[in-house]
């Protein structure tokens, strides 16, 4: 059918004015956007699938990387970015379902050529060579997409799409003002020459998918360079040169902080130590969420939410140590124990298991309520901040327990029975470890200690420099805590 001949819409516009001179369409656009058609709802919930595509293979790479990857600032990053691009997946896919009937779709490969790159991404073999597949090219496509999209969208109709994308893009720029200083403090030009035949490869591979979009023509798929050889997740926990002795365990926390007889600023200092500590935790969610496919993308953005919880805690305890002047990679040992044995030893499920246990034994006045207490009586404000959030992420967390670990169990009992089962079974390794010179379980805590009191002009208590009860027979949680209170 042709067409209704008609004069050009903008000609009409000169006449139309809005009461008053307010802002036309609530503020979205003026009447020379609106007037144009924009794209079809087909073609919007096309691009919506590429961008989707795209972002849960970030949030898996993000993921996957997360465990093994040794520099302590790129595994919170790798964290808060992972949160970041659940939280975006979950938005499109609720976007995609508005505007069509399920089958959605949404899990499909969109093209081959898409995930040749994001395969080359997840493959590469150096820290730098992720750095520069991620933030100099997927990411800064995906984000020119979506802001191509939602210029070309209808400013009116599409208005929901226009809003999901307008948070995307906010944060993959400040993904990408991440990655730019990552790649300008750890990447050099030698790193930069020998990850040339992959980035080309993965450029090369958008190509060929007609770009982000799909718009753009078709060329040819390239051969796979990184990701020839099939990729595995690496379950073991890597730290860089600042944890010298990840096998320590010389220093048990929980018995000091639950002793009535130290003080209450000393008690701050082993609670730093704690959060700190959770880096671990972390490490070991990331193989749950890599290991365990074809849940419900719930679970996956509720998972990575608690996964960024407890990547903010751990740089909670590294800001506590800061504001006290205590130089932790010396005085501090935080050990990988934890991750290390549940990655190695337990399933998937199993691990979860395990952390709902200790959530639960968190969750009694003896928990995150007893160390708020304690930042509160330590007349130290940032640690009652601290541990005031760090009890309120808690209480989440113990709904996503619930939700997706418990759900899966008989009963609420018995899926924590079977989490003290599963956690009893993970061999620590302590005399092992010593004769393999691993590590000494050196008391580190007159080291922290003292550096405190030295730095802070507080005189050091004799009987609070003599702590000296180690891991060596009881394991890190509140279970016994819990019984006797």
């Amino acid at each position: 059918m042709e067409p209704i001949p008609s004069r050009n819409p903008l000609e009409h516009l000169a006449a139309y004015k809005t009461h008053g001179g307010l802002p036309p369409l609530a503020g979205l656009g003026l009447f020379a956007e609106a007037v144009q058609p924009g794209l079809s709802v087909e073609d919007s919930v096309a691009r919506l699938k590429r961008h989707h595509y795209v972002l849960r293979r970030l949030h898996g790479i993000f993921i996957a990387r997360l465990t093994a990857e040794p520099v302590y600032e790129l595994k919170m990053a790798f964290s808060l970015h992972a949160h970041l691009c659940a939280e975006h997946v979950a938005a499109i896919r609720a976007r995609v379902g508005e505007m069509r009937e399920p089958p959605l779709g949404l899990d499909r490969i969109p093209h081959l050529g898409l995930e040749i790159a994001l395969d080359e991404v997840r493959s590469a073999p150096t820290t730098a060579e992720l750095l520069l597949g991620l933030y100099e090219v997927v990411v800064p496509a995906v984000r020119d997409a979506m802001v191509r999209h939602s210029a070309e969208t209808h400013v009116l109709a599409d208005q929901p799409t226009r809003r999901v994308l307008r948070f995307v893009v906010m944060e993959l720029d400040d993904l990408l003002e991440y990655g730019r200083r990552a790649v300008s403090a750890l990447v050099s030009e030698s790193d930069r020459e020998a990850a040339l035949p992959a980035l080309e490869c993965i450029r090369a591979a958008l190509a060929a998918a007609g770009g982000i979009c799909g718009t753009a023509s078709e060329g040819v798929l390239p051969p796979r360079v990184r990701s020839a050889v099939p990729w595995t997740f690496d379950g073991r926990p890597r730290r860089d040169a600042r944890f010298p002795d990840p096998y320590n365990m010389g220093v048990n926390a929980e018995v000091f902080l639950y002793d009535e007889r130290q003080p209450a600023d000393a008690k701050v200092l082993m609670m730093f130590y704690k959060r700190l500590r959770e880096i671990d935790v972390p490490e070991m969610m990331a193989g749950i969420i890599a290991e365990t496919p074809e849940k419900p993308w719930g679970y996956y953005r509720d998972m990575t939410r608690q996964l960024w919880d407890e990547a903010r805690h751990a740089m909670m305890g590294e800001v506590g140590f800061a504001s006290l002047g205590v130089d932790w990679p010396r005085s501090v040992m935080v050990n990988f124990t934890w991750s290390l044995g549940l990655n190695t030893q337990l399933t998937p499920l199993e691990r979860h298991a395990v952390l709902y246990f200790i959530e639960q034994g968190l969750m009694p006045r003896t928990g995150k309520r007893h160390e708020w207490e304690v930042g509160v009586m330590s007349r130290n404000p940032l640690a009652a901040t601290f541990q005031d959030f760090d009890w309120a992420d808690e209480v989440l967390h113990a709904r996503v327990g619930r939700d997706w670990y418990v759900s899966q169990m008989p009963s609420a009992h018995e899926a924590v029975e079977y989490g003290d089962a599963c956690w009893s079974r993970v061999l620590a390794g302590w005399t092992q470890w010593k004769a393999q010179g691993l590590t000494e379980h050196r008391n580190w805590w007159p080291d922290c200690y003292g550096q405190y009191c030295e730095r802070n002009g507080i005189p050091a208590v004799p009987e609070v420099l003599k702590y000296h009860v180690t891991y060596e027979s009881t394991r890190a949680d509140l279970r016994d805590v819990s019984a006797s209170a």
